[in-house]
This record gives C-alpha cells, structure tokens and sequence, in this order.
C-alpha cells in the first residue's frame, strides 16, 4: 500500500464484531465489540469510525475493506428471509420437500425433516419441458408467462428462484422465465439455477437456488447500507465479501450469489490458520475456532486446505455432507470444509425434562449475552461457567466494550443449575464446560478421525475469543501433543479477511467415462472454463499477469451416486496427470469409506472445477495488536473441582520469555489462555503461543 493508507477487515459473528485495521508500515489496530442485532452493520460502521480515529486516518486513505458476515447465515437459521416462491417444470414441484434420502442419525425414529423455506403453495409449476439431450418436448408459450407473472405479483413474492428441468446444460427455457420476470416484477430478485449452480442433481440445484434466492434480499439490503454508512466516513474503497472458499469476492457479486458467502467469517479463519502454519513450518493442523455462538473444526495437511462442494446450514452438527446430512439446508457450493456445532461462549446451560445438564445450541447471542455481561441475560452459559472456574477475569475486557460480572456469573450457575442438582458451584461449572467440549469434539473428530485421519498426527490451532480457553482439554482428549494459539486469538477470523485475495470458481457438469475419460477432453473442458474466468477477472481491473488459476475434477465409482473432488496438476493435464488424479481420488475414497471397489469398477468424472486467484494473500509477517492486557499477577481458578480453586499465576504473552509451566492464565486483549497443570508453554519467533502437552499432564 503507499504511505498513508490503510486496509481494514471486519468480521460480523453473532455475539462479537472485530474489526482490524493495517496501515502501509506494518502497524495494527483493533476493535471488538458487542454485534448489534439486528441491524450488524451499525456495529461494523461504529467500529470502523472508532478505528479509523486510533489510526489518526481519514476515510479517504482506506483502500479496501474486507468483509465477513453471518448476516445471510443467521437469515436461513432464524427462518427470517424473504417471501419467496420457486418456479419450476411441471410434475417437479415438490422435489424441494422430498430432499435426499438421508438422516443425520440412521437409527433416530423420531427425526423430522426441516420444514422447506418455500410453502407448496408458492412452488408454482411452469408449463415447459426440455429433454436432456436439449429436443424442446413443451415450448414456453407467452400466454404462460403472462400468467406465471401475474400470480408472482399477487401472491407479493419479495424474491424468485427459477429451477428448470435440465437447465444446468440447456438453459434457454429458464434464461427466458427469467428475463420476462424480470421486466414484469421490477425490483423483486430472480435467482435462475443456470446463473447459480450450472451442476446436474436437481434437489442440490433447487435447495441452493432456494437458499440464494432467500436470503438475497437480506444481502441487498445489508450491503447498500455498508456501502452508504462507509461513504458517510467518507471511504469509497472497494468492499469485498468473503466466500465460504476462503477468497473474496466484489459486493455486487456477493448481493446477487449470497448463497456462496454463508460461512464467510470461519472460512476467513481457516485461512488464516492456513497461512500462519506456512509461516511456522506446521504444514499438518486441526484448527479450532470458537466464538460466542458456535465451534468450528478444519483440517489443513500438508499446508493444504480441506475442500467440500457442499455442506449444510442450520444442522446439530453442520458438515461437507458427505457421511451425515439431511439435517440442514443443503448448499452445494465449493467451501472450506468446517464443521460446526452449537457450542460457543453464549451457549445457554439448561437442564431437559430429565434433569440432565445440557449446553447449547442455542445462544444469549449479544442480546442479552451472558449474564455476567449485565446487559439482561438471566439464563448461566458457557462463558458465565468459565468465569466461576476462574478462567475468564473479572472486570473490563476489550477494551471496556464488555464488563465481567463474576458474582453475577455465580448467582447464575448457582440458581439455574447447581442448586437444582445439589452440585457444589465449581462441579456444576466445570460440568457445563466439560459438556461444552464434549459438544465441540464432534466437530473436531468430524474432520479427523471420522475422515481417515489420526488427530496426534496433527498440531491444533485455537482461536476465536473461547478457543484458547478450551484448547488443552480438547487437545488432551484428542491425544494432540501441540497447540498453537495465534497471536490477537479473538481477532484471528478478521485478519484472515485482511490476508485472502479475490476469488471466483467456474464449473461445468458432464459424465465423462470409459474411451470419453480422457486427459484431452477434460482439458478442453478446463480452457473453457479458464477463459471465463480470465475475462472476469479482467473487468474487475486484474492484468492477466496477476490471476493463477487451479483445476480439479469430481470423480466416483461408476453405481455411485457421491463424487469426490481430486485436483488436477500442472496447467496442462497429460495422461499420466489424469492417472495420478484416479490415483487419488482411490487413496481418499478408502480413507473416508474405509474400502476400495473393485480395480475393474471404471470411474466417471461428473464436472470440472477451475478456481481463479488474483491479489494479495499472505501474512505480512509479525503481527502485533497495539493493545494488550496487562497481567494481574495471580487470581483463583479451578483445574479439578476435587481440589477446589488454586492460585495461579496470570501473564501476558510477552512474559513467558524462555517458556514456563502451567498451571497459568494469559489474560489478552481480546481472549484468555489457560495452561492447565504440567503443560509447558512458550512462544516462536512469530508470536504464537505453544503448548506441549506431555502424556500425563
């Protein structure tokens, strides 16, 4: 950047807003605040004001500003976006309520699907069939579309998916539906499934072009009032959105495809873990990332991140989809593969109908929050527990944004939970944060053990503002002997949206198999693909010179009905390339089915994925906050409710010099450490803090 300007990153989570700012030097600022429900950009702006007066900046120095947000996210999870209808070829109707033929637990007797965000009523059939091969079998008449807008206008729809039969490789019926809404329903959004997922499958395709169309008002809306409250400051930068792959992309992208933004603030995360592990020499890492409302699991080997091309929103346990699903909206969408289950600081402790303890899913979120924070909440959560431990301090946090009441947080634990046990209070806290972690190890054995890997084969990274509290107990239960505990935990998602480059992905569905599986044809395919990426690029202002592009395939055993992604080296494909990617995709099919078909079983390549990168994307080096939080010297904190509280020792990061030994807390700006009993602990030459956990400790 030249001298004066600065770039900023703001990550919206359903409890917390960070926000950082980097300026050409090097030099860092942060803020973390409450989220401001509902309108999250309030948050965002206020934060961003606050900043840009720290920094000694005016708006017109700010040269991008890179967002995450749950706003499309918590649209789908609280059922609050738009009225929306489907439009669909005769006879198809009801494929968004049928789904797939999946429950997340085989044996659950009472599981019920998720209700479908579009009523039946406003799935409208559309007089029009095409074959697959292309041949015209009914023909879109003008008298139907006529009709088909004037029901639209009157059932006061507020958005419109358009999900053809065969419309993914022929998509003339649907690109005139589309275009004949538009002119006769000005300012409602269509979403047509050949602009949203060209990709055979048709519930996939419904259930994402559903998904996109639902919360693309929502989107809208939230970004013309970031866009409006930042040229008030007087930054007229760019504002770039994080996708669920981990790259960036323009708003006016990201307001016409939201479904690809989702799970944009933990994918900006992973990627930052991504990058740190390069810079640290860790090439193999489990990532733990958790906030005020959920815990999120990923895996990066050999430097690599984990992809899915699908994965489900609003599930127990959210995941790729490939061994659980049917819980969730289904989103197929390329996304760093995260797992994620209701378990974060906000995370309500109650007691079921049984009087057994229970810790989430649902959230205080940042209104009321926990009770501690004395904004309301009356219900005892996970980050309430973890003050009666001892864990959290009392007192102003970030920066006084947030003020812990710990009497509060004992009267809470106390009333709703250890009293109606009979519990003693440090039983009845350290019972909420053991359940706590018990609900976050399903996601972390999600992406290890469930997938083929053996977790202490892998170092774990903790961040998020409840990460490094809970870190060595997970890792201790994992059998993990490393942890590593970025610098600015709390923070760690928003400078990983500082760190990501522009990103768009481009795939064309096919059956390539037998004499037609050839390195020339999916070649062919790859070009194709690759030049309109090229040309999208080029009207973003990107020289070619600057954009890199990556290939990969969908690959499965003929008699299959689940493919698996397998990359493609090199520019060009050969056929000995072509031989290493079935190689491949055999290795990782047995790693996650735990078996190999038989050598004669032929594979079949079902789409060809290109992903394009341009820009910046890399940690800069040492980063610092400007802020810390001074140690307290020593404060009382339970390790064993059977031997009560112990006085330990609180440091700051900058104190551990040539390491030191647990028990310890590291109060931070923006998080706090514990080092249990006999872990050592210290840090490397990039700031982050190590944990060894030895067998026994």
């Amino acid at each position: 950047m030249s001298e004066g300007a600065v770039r900023i990153g703001a990550d919206v989570g359903g409890t917390f807003t960070d926000v950082v700012l980097i300026d050409g030097e090097g030099r860092v600022h942060t803020h973390k605040a409450p989220s401001t429900p509902p309108d999250y950009e309030r948050g965002v702006l206020d934060a961003v004001a606050h900043l840009l007066e720290a920094a000694d900046a005016g708006g017109g120095q700010v040269r991008q500003v890179a967002h995450g947000t749950t706003v499309a996210t918590n649209a789908v999870l609280e059922r609050r976006g738009a009225r929306t209808a489907l439009v669909t070829t005769r006879g198809f109707r009801d494929v968004l309520e049928l789904r797939r033929i999946r429950a997340p637990q085989i044996y659950d007797l009472f599981f019920t699907k998720p209700p479908p965000l579009v009523e039946r009523s406003l799935r409208i059939e559309a007089d029009e069939r095409m074959a697959a091969d292309g041949e015209v079998l009914e023909p879109l008449t003008e008298a139907g579309l006529e009709e088909l807008v004037e029901r639209l206008r009157d059932e006061a729809v507020e958005s419109v998916a358009v999900c053809l039969l065969h419309s993914y490789a022929w998509p003339a019926h649907e690109q005139a539906i589309g275009e004949r809404l538009r002119r006769g329903l000005p300012g409602i959004p269509v979403s047509l499934s050949c602009e949203v997922l060209p990709e055979r499958k048709e519930y996939e395709r419904s259930a994402t072009t559903v998904v996109n169309a639902y919360v693309r008002p929502v989107m809208e809306r939230y970004l013309r009032s970031m866009r409006a409250g930042l040229g008030g400051l007087g930054a007229e930068a760019p504002l770039l959105i994080m996708q669920s792959a981990g790259g960036l992309t323009p708003e006016a992208d990201a307001a016409t495809r939201p479904v690809f933004a989702l799970e944009s603030g933990p994918a900006a995360g992973v990627l930052a873990a991504a990058l740190t592990c390069e810079a640290a020499g860790e090439p193999n890492l489990i990532t733990l990332d958790m906030g005020g409302t959920t815990a999120k699991a990923s895996i990066i080997e050999e430097g690599e991140l984990s992809y899915s091309p699908q994965y489900e929103v609003g599930a127990s346990l959210s995941t790729g989809g490939r061994l659980l699903g049917g819980a969730g909206e289904l989103i197929r969408a390329p996304s760093i593969d995260i797992a994620e289950v209701g378990a974060g600081g906000g995370s309500v402790a109650w007691l079921d109908r049984a009087g057994g303890l229970q810790v989430g899913p649902r959230s205080a979120g940042a209104v009321p929050g926990p009770v501690c924070y004395g904004r309301g909440g009356t219900e005892p959560t996970l980050t309430d527990a973890n003050v009666v431990l001892g864990y959290i301090r009392g007192g102003e946090l970030a920066g006084g944004e947030v003020s812990i009441d710990p009497e509060a947080a004992r009267r809470a634990v106390h009333d709703r939970i250890a009293a109606p046990l009979s519990l003693d209070l440090l039983e009845a806290a350290e019972g909420i944060h053991r359940i706590a972690n018990a609900r976050t190890m399903r996601a972390l054995r999600s992406v290890s053990t469930e997938r083929g890997r053996d977790p202490r084969e892998f170092a774990l990274m903790a961040f998020g503002g409840a990460g490094p509290v809970h870190a060595a107990g997970l890792g201790r239960e994992l059998g993990i002997g490393r942890i590593f505990v970025p610098p600015m935990p709390g923070l760690f998602s928003a400078f990983g949206l500082l760190f990501s480059g522009v990103e768009h992905h481009a795939v064309r569905s096919c059956l390539l198999s037998g004499e037609e599986l050839g390195a020339e044809t999916i070649q062919r395919i790859r070009d194709e693909l690759s030049a309109e990426l090229r040309q999208r690029f080029a009207g973003e202002g990107f020289a070619g010179g600057e954009v890199t592009l990556g290939a990969g395939v969908d690959v499965r055993f003929r008699g299959q009905t689940s493919d698996i992604s397998v990359p493609l080296a090199g520019e060009v494909l050969t056929a000995a390339g072509l031989d290493r990617a079935r190689a491949a995709f055999v290795t990782e099919h047995e790693r996650l089915y735990g078996h190999r078909s038989d050598p004669a079983n032929p594979l079949e390549v079902t789409a060809v994925r290109v992903v394009g990168r341009a820009g910046e994307r890399g940690l800069p080096g040492t980063l610092e906050a400007v802020r810390t939080a001074p140690g307290e010297g020593r404060r009382p904190a339970c390790f064993d409710p059977r031997e009560g509280a112990v006085e330990t020792r609180v440091v700051t990061r900058r104190d551990l010099g040539e390491g030191a030994e647990g028990p310890l807390l590291v109060d931070e700006y923006d998080s706090t450490i514990v080092v249990p009993p006999g872990v050592k602990v210290g840090t490397d030459g990039l700031g982050n803090l190590l944990m060894e956990l030895r067998a026994g400790a």
